[in-house]
């Protein structure tokens, strides 16, 4: 019998265990391998206020079908849920407005789509953007905020474009590729869209509101994962870091680093016939130095950004703003003059009908932006007290709350800049010459959910082929 290790046990680990399983049923033996203490990577459900609540991914993007497909195959239809009709605000140009719905990620399909948002000559350079030519963007990818900026001037990019971004990948416009961030965008101006606005109105859906843009679990995401690992039939190891792979005569070998305490002796090395890998770059790289020396380099090519969630639970009856939730520029201050330590707030009671109702009130407060850790440095009590100021000053919720918990995750977003692709292309070359190891994971093809199980299945199928010749 065949032994596969999967090494990682977030998502994307999980998703592969699974897919491994359903592929070659019991001609294999999985072992999952997490460095923490507990499942889920960036997917994490804690009890807040007496109510489980997501405090890592707390969505995931629906019009994809990949987490969508998931859920129903693993039996989890019936807890899929979609968010309420609360439409998202942005604070902007010093002042909250409604967030825009007719742009993608922040581009707009035209100059009244942004209006509100954007100051008088904002809107006039919206406007004039058509007018500018066809757009060129050669052969590789092309850095999306100064493309944005050349075309739109500097207000839309930070009034709009850097929050949304920020939301998912803690990272502005500046830093980050269009292809590698909006590849739809890119391939509507390679077929022909004359300009950024024609571009992104042909990606807007034809009829708006028809299809839900955003699911999540009664629950929590958490219930996905604890399905995944027992349909898997996969043995979990936690506290378990892999700190050395080496390749065998017959397939791997991996070495553990001593378990804590820091005097207990190291798990014994661990056979396998295959190794698949869904961690973190700077894992990745490591386990891959002198193996796979190509991949490696790349993957420690890849920057990261840290970031923390707050939650509350504050009192039944608290009263939020009519809105999902805030978004905040990089670049806004409050009336003092204090730039907002919180780049986002959730307001989850109002986003998520079963999350509303009778009890307490949730909210989340997202803090931490690539290249500036601001509030991150503080401890615990000050990135509450931060991001609590920052909630009385935006939505008015002074309320002292019930429940608090504070979530880190330091070096938790890989960066899409305009290398990405050409680095994930070196990746998974090099790793398409070595038999019996496979990857995944959000360094690969996006950081969404559906990408992270898009990049799960690839590798559990790639390891299954080799696995059965």
């Amino acid at each position: 019998m065949k032994h596969v290790a999967v090494v990682g046990g977030g998502i994307s680990g999980l998703a592969a265990a699974y897919r491994l399983r359903r592929l070659l049923g019991d001609r294999v033996t999985i072992t999952v391998f997490e460095s923490t203490d507990a499942i889920g990577g960036k997917l994490r459900t804690a009890e807040v206020g007496g109510v489980s609540y997501d405090v890592g991914a707390e969505a995931f993007l629906a019009r994809r079908p990949e987490m969508v497909s998931l859920v129903d195959e693993v039996g989890l239809a019936d807890r899929l849920v979609h968010p309420t009709k609360a439409r998202a605000k942005i604070h902007a140009g010093g002042s909250v407005q409604s967030l825009p719905p007719g742009t993608v990620m922040g581009v707009p399909a035209s100059a009244d789509s942004v209006a509100g948002v954007l100051s008088d000559d904002g809107l006039r350079a919206v406007e004039k953007e058509r007018s500018l030519g066809a757009v060129e963007l050669g052969d590789g990818d092309v850095p999306l905020g100064p493309l944005l900026r050349t075309r739109f001037g500097d207000e839309l990019v930070d009034r709009l474009v850097d929050p949304l971004l920020g939301g998912v990948y803690a990272g502005g416009a500046d830093g980050l590729g269009l292809r590698a961030t909006m590849p739809g965008l890119a391939d509507a101006i390679e077929g022909g869209a004359g300009s950024l606005t024609e571009a992104a109105s042909s990606l807007l859906p034809k009829t708006p509101g028809t299809a839900p843009v955003f699911g999540s679990l009664t629950g929590g995401l958490r219930g996905l994962l604890d399905r995944l690992l027992e349909l898997s039939g996969a043995e979990l190891r936690t506290s378990s870091t892999v700190r050395a792979l080496t390749r065998t005569p017959s397939g791997w070998r991996l070495e553990f680093g001593a378990a804590a305490p820091a005097h207990a002796p190291a798990d014994s090395p661990v056979d396998a016939d295959a190794v698949l890998l869904a961690v973190p770059a700077p894992a990745a790289r490591k386990l891959l130095d002198g193996v796979v020396p190509a991949a490696s380099t790349a993957f420690g090519e890849v920057e990261l950004a840290s970031m923390a969630v707050v939650a509350f639970a504050f009192p039944p009856g608290t009263e939020l703003p009519e809105a999902s939730g805030i978004l905040i520029g990089a670049g806004e201050r409050d009336a003092e003059g204090v730039p907002y330590a919180s780049k986002a707030f959730t307001f989850s009671s109002n986003k998520w009908a079963h999350l509303g109702g009778s009890g307490p009130v949730l909210v989340r407060g997202s803090v931490g932006r690539f290249g500036e850790p601001g509030a991150l440095n503080g401890d615990d009590d000050a990135l509450v007290a931060a991001v609590r100021a920052n909630l009385s000053r935006l939505a008015g919720v002074t309320a002292t709350p019930i429940d608090t918990l504070v979530t880190r995750w330091g070096g938790g977003l890989p960066q899409y800049g305009t290398g990405h692709l050409e680095r994930v292309t070196r990746i998974e070359t090099a790793v398409a010459d070595i038999p019996g190891l496979a990857v995944a994971g959000a360094t690969l093809h996006g950081v969404g959910l559906p990408a992270c199980v898009a990049t799960a299945d690839a590798a559990a199928r790639r390891t299954a082929e080799q696995l059965s010749v």
